[in-house]
């Protein structure tokens, strides 16, 4: 339909809304949040039928590395179509296939690459983690899977019962290190070593009760369970403890792939090599494609083991093409962790006058802000933990914590941190020369039991210790955080949508907004999503009732345009 005969007055919007709500399904999910027909899209922007334009980041949840209608993908898909060449043809060679092989093996770590076989899966993540299961249990020999809390690597039954939401026989959930919420209640370096100590004393234990695993699946960034980085240590430790064990490791960039955190893979940030990676979205260009990567040595499975009709997608190949190239030559994976860390920067600055938002953090252009009701008190665990006696008499609690903690685990090896001021710890890349002197509203309010976290201050002595993971008190740290906020995170999207930004929800309790922009956002779009954000969160506080710590809410950042008066953004 052309713009032109689209009414000013979004009727034509309503009525494809409500034709939509009548005759698709109940289980659709982001046309509810975010009620709006793309009508037109270039780069960063989409224009609705209404005439309205918004600023996209979700970037079909990641898919569009390039943004909208990239030139260099339309021109990749042009040429096929020019060519009449045949647009689908299984598993059969062609020279569009070809091409794409080469290119992404040329951005893999040199490590896989060397040895790779690539299996062309049907046209979702989720079918390319089921061939990487079937991959791993037929070379293997075994049918059990080591997954983590929080995962998420689809909608089909194997991937499913991966994910962290899910109930199966055969899989053994490990803790990631989550480490606002730490499952340890420590966070940190410290909860991530101990995460790493589980899965090892858990794999070594013959009474364990976990099944003999054909692998371990992963994300380096868990995205949909909340955009929580691995700590690059971590990864290594996984590496090392799969390895030493026969395990295969299965990294699972489907969502983190293509330059999106700052490196071209975002294994590539620990120099970890895994096993198997399962790659779909961004390597499409914006195409339905999906597919698995491994070590030749798994290359075991009989012709027909994993199949799908619509493997051989030539417009998604010569799309992928383009844009893997495009991504590589233009180094816009670098641009994404410069861009992403100046994103971070002002949002924490932002973050710092309001408690409800708990905690800022991404890597690259993968960032999340999780959303809390700071005035309703800290967790459940962390309400038990301070009844158990935190402040001046808490040293005994503190202690027998500790204690039932060591039981658990046993010893806990740091290889070469010893886990004391000024030394260097292999879950992170920085050395601890100190603890934190500042502590966020959030922590603060459980803490020193102001409310509404009170004013940033200086804290001393266990206090310190307490943030810095290595408390005294093993409970009692910056993960015992106020509850998710799931209805403000609502409310946030709204009045973005309002200003002209799209944005997702995800986490746990999907209270954590999502920032995924295309790879291309430039300087003065950035400048416009944080504003637009910034404007949107106080809105949403004010409206829902809380106060920023000053007791004013701040200005934006910046001026705004009104939200749809020509913004080109």
């Amino acid at each position: 339909m052309a713009l032109s005969a689209v009414s000013d007055d979004g009727g034509a919007t309503q009525g494809i809304l409500r034709r939509q709500a009548l005759r698709e399904s109940a289980a659709r999910t982001y046309a509810r949040a975010l009620p709006i027909v793309p009508v037109r899209a270039r780069g960063m922007t989409i224009e609705g039928a209404d005439g309205r334009r918004y600023l996209d980041c979700l970037s079909g949840a990641g898919a569009l590395a390039l943004g909208h209608n990239h030139p260099v993908v339309l021109e990749a898909i042009r040429a096929v179509l020019d060519s009449e060449a045949p647009l689908q043809v299984l598993d059969l060679a062609t020279p569009v296939k070809d091409a794409f092989t080469d290119e992404l093996f040329a951005t893999l770590p040199p490590g896989l690459a060397a040895g790779a076989r690539v299996q062309f899966c049907g046209p979702a993540g989720t079918d390319a983690v089921e061939a990487a299961l079937t991959l791993v249990r037929i070379a293997t020999g075994r049918d059990g899977l080591l997954a983590f809390s929080g995962a998420y690597h689809g909608m089909t039954a194997g991937a499913l019962a991966a994910s962290g939401g899910a109930s199966a026989a055969g899989v053994t959930r490990l803790p990631f290190p989550y480490g606002y919420r730490c499952p340890f209640g420590v966070g940190g370096e410290r909860g991530a070593e101990l995460s790493a100590r589980w899965a090892e004393k858990l794999l070594d234990d013959p009474k364990g009760g976990a099944p003999d695993p054909a692998g371990m699946i992963l994300e380096p960034v868990q995205g949909e369970g909340g955009v929580i980085p691995a700590p690059d240590g971590w990864l290594r430790r996984m590496r090392e403890i799969t390895e030493a064990r026969s395990i295969p490791l299965i990294a699972d960039e489907v969502q983190t792939g293509v330059g999106r955190t700052g490196a071209f893979w975002a294994v590539d940030h620990s120099g970890t090599v895994p096993d198997v990676m399962v790659l779909s979205k961004a390597i499409g260009g914006g195409l339905p494609l999906a597919v698995v990567v491994y070590r030749e040595e798994l290359d075991v499975w009989p012709p027909g083991a994993h199949a799908g009709t619509f493997r051989g997608n030539q417009l998604a190949m010569a799309a992928g093409t383009a844009t893997l190239a495009y991504v590589r030559v233009n180094h816009l994976a670098q641009r994404a962790a410069v861009v992403g860390r100046r994103m971070l920067e002002r949002l924490r600055r932002f973050a710092a006058g309001r408690p409800q938002i708990g905690e800022v953090r991404g890597r690259g252009l993968m960032i999340g802000l999780e959303l809390v009701a700071p005035e309703a008190g800290p967790t459940a665990e962390a309400g038990a933990i301070a009844e158990a006696g935190v402040g001046a008499e808490a040293g005994q609690a503190g202690s027998a914590a500790r204690v039932g903690l060591a039981a658990a685990l046993g010893p806990v090896a740091y290889a070469d941190w010893e886990g004391a001021p000024g030394g260097t710890s292999p879950y992170g890349e920085s050395t601890i020369e100190e603890a934190p002197d500042e502590v966020t509203p959030s922590e603060g309010a459980w803490l020193t039991g102001t409310e509404g976290g009170g004013a940033r201050g200086t804290l001393s002595g266990d206090a310190r210790q307490v943030l810095s993971g290595g408390a005294p008190y093993p409970g009692v740290t910056r993960t015992a955080a106020p509850p998710a906020d799931p209805a403000l995170a609502a409310a946030v999207q709204q009045e973005c949508l309002r200003r002209g930004l799209i944005v997702e929800l995800g986490g746990r309790h999907d209270a954590v907004i999502r920032l995924l922009p295309p790879l291309t956002i430039t300087d003065e779009q950035t400048e416009a999503v944080l504003d637009r954000l910034a404007d949107a969160l106080d809105a949403a506080i004010r409206t829902s009732g809380t106060r920023s710590r000053s007791g004013e809410l701040p200005t934006a950042a910046g001026p705004f345009a009104p939200p749809f008066a020509g913004n080109r953004h």
